[in-house]
């Protein structure tokens, strides 16, 4: 035996005497076939009921080892990413990018003062990671041009319709970032960063706004505490208008040796804070506004003064899924209904897109509710069937190393970086999680130890679901072990 199996058998030993895993009866094992008694014990001592728990296990190229409510529609939270990222990976390419345009009508041109006659237009892109810095290039390409003075700045967002959402409706948090709405011109995700440094001469917290937006402010105080620093700084964040603007009321205590920190907050919405952004960045780089933003289409034969493009579509789902990152994954949902579908695209019009093309790719789902596509909604469905199908079918695409590249690793990275570590499992699984309320599921594809590989889905609806941590970890681990 080797030293690797024998620190794999020894570790399973340890689990067992350790009470993680009791012994199971032939009848537990029998409900659900294909486990090992062990993990039918894991899933016991759960206390979950199995009609809440959806599984399947797939060997790529083998058989089906596991299956239990496989069909059942479920809601899978941040799982749906992986439906997704992966119609619009098949259908527009790995090398797809967003474009984000600042134009002008045929002919202007900037006068000797710099001042541009007629209308600046900017056509939005739904680019879904468009960043302040990539907006400062753009603005800074316009002085490059001898741009100084803009009189209006015509905003085009007529590639997406109506799909603005109100932040609070999904759980009454309308300031956490997870929360933020889609929108064709999205800067830096909506979300305004707080930055607190420490001032350990005066014992207190340094609240800091970025960027610097007029009418946006903190009220309240972060207190100081001399204690050893507990883990991440928990600080809670209240938005409220004021006839001023908007200020986000602040509390909490988090001890000085946690060192400087940062949160993302939602203050603004979209359309608005894209318009005090680009108002801020053009000030600084010495330009001059006399005029208003207002909506409006760019002409036909408009002439393009500066553009940008996106990282990679290859590079975004990477976000989207080793982050689990919601707005990303509603704008590329909607992207995807833009490129494919009638403009403007509405999340009901970019859903139909997204089925017809899982369709004709022999993916039959007659259950999925993919709704806004990130799976942030109470109404998303899928089956453990329906996921293990379309990995399976990725996993013989072309774009196979694209998709499962975009996945979180065990113990390594994004939202399993913490997981499985140190037992057999770490670097062997390629994994997306999702996390609501009364849901928990993990899908992706585990490598075993004698190099065969597996799709694995599990998915539970239960008001005790983060119960089954401890025996999805159990799953990964036996599955890399075979």
């Amino acid at each position: 035996m080797t030293g690797r199996k024998r620190g794999r058998a020894g570790r399973l030993k340890r689990w067992l005497a350790g009470g993680l895993l009791a012994a199971a009866s032939s009848l537990a094992a029998a409900q659900i076939p294909g486990l090992p008694p062990q993990l039918v014990s894991a899933w016991k001592s759960t206390r979950l009921p199995d009609s809440s728990l959806s599984l399947v296990v797939q060997e790529i190229g083998g058989q089906r080892l596991v299956a239990l409510n496989a069909k059942e529609p479920r809601n899978p939270a941040s799982v749906m990413k992986l439906v997704t990222t992966w119609a619009a990976l098949s259908e527009l390419g790995p090398n797809y990018v967003w474009r984000t345009e600042f134009l002008a009508e045929p002919g202007a041109r900037p006068d000797a003062r710099g001042a541009l006659p007629g209308p600046l237009y900017l056509r939005a892109g739904g680019d879904p990671q468009l960043l302040l810095q990539d907006l400062w290039t753009l603005l800074r390409e316009l002085r490059l041009r001898g741009v100084k003075q803009i009189n209006d700045l015509v905003i085009d967002r007529s590639i997406f319709g109506q799909v603005s959402i109100d932040p609070g409706a999904f759980d009454g948090a309308p300031d956490r970032a997870y929360n933020a709405s889609p929108d064709a011109l999205m800067v830096g995700f909506g979300a305004v960063r707080l930055l607190f440094s420490p001032d350990s001469a005066a014992g207190k917290w340094v609240p800091i706004i970025d960027p610097p937006l007029p009418g946006l402010r903190i009220e309240g105080k972060v207190e100081w505490s001399d204690a050893r620093c507990p883990g991440p700084p928990v600080v809670n964040t209240d938005p409220v208008i004021t006839q001023q603007g908007v200020s986000l009321r602040v509390s909490g205590k988090v001890a000085g040796s946690c060192g400087e920190f940062s949160l993302y907050r939602l203050a603004l919405s979209q359309p608005e804070y894209a318009t005090e952004v680009f108002r801020l960045l053009w000030k600084e780089l010495g330009g001059t506004f006399k005029g208003q933003v207002r909506p409006g289409v760019v002409p036909g034969d408009a002439v393009v003064l500066a553009s940008h493009e996106s990282p990679t579509l290859a590079e975004a789902i990477r976000q989207i899924n080793k982050r689990s990152n919601n707005v990303m994954a509603r704008t590329l949902l909607l992207t995807l209904g833009a490129e494919r579908g009638r403009r403007p695209a509405t999340v009901a019009s970019s859903e139909a897109v997204a089925k017809d093309l899982l369709a004709r790719q022999g993916l039959d789902m007659p259950e999925l509710v993919i709704d806004n596509g990130a799976g942030l909604s109470r109404e998303a469905r899928v089956s453990a069937d329906s996921l293990a199908s379309l990995l399976t079918v990725a996993w013989n695409s072309p774009f196979m190393p694209e998709y499962m590249s975009s996945f979180a690793i065990a113990g390594v990275d994004g939202t399993v970086r913490r997981r499985l570590r140190g037992d057999g499992a770490q670097g062997m699984a390629h994994l997306k999680t999702g996390s609501l309320r009364d849901v928990r599921a993990i899908a992706g594809y585990v490598l075993g130890a004698s190099g065969k590989r597996y799709v694995v889905v599990s998915i539970v609806n239960s008001e005790q679901a983060a119960a089954v941590r401890p025996f999805d970890d159990a799953l990964i681990a036996w599955l890399a072990e075979q």
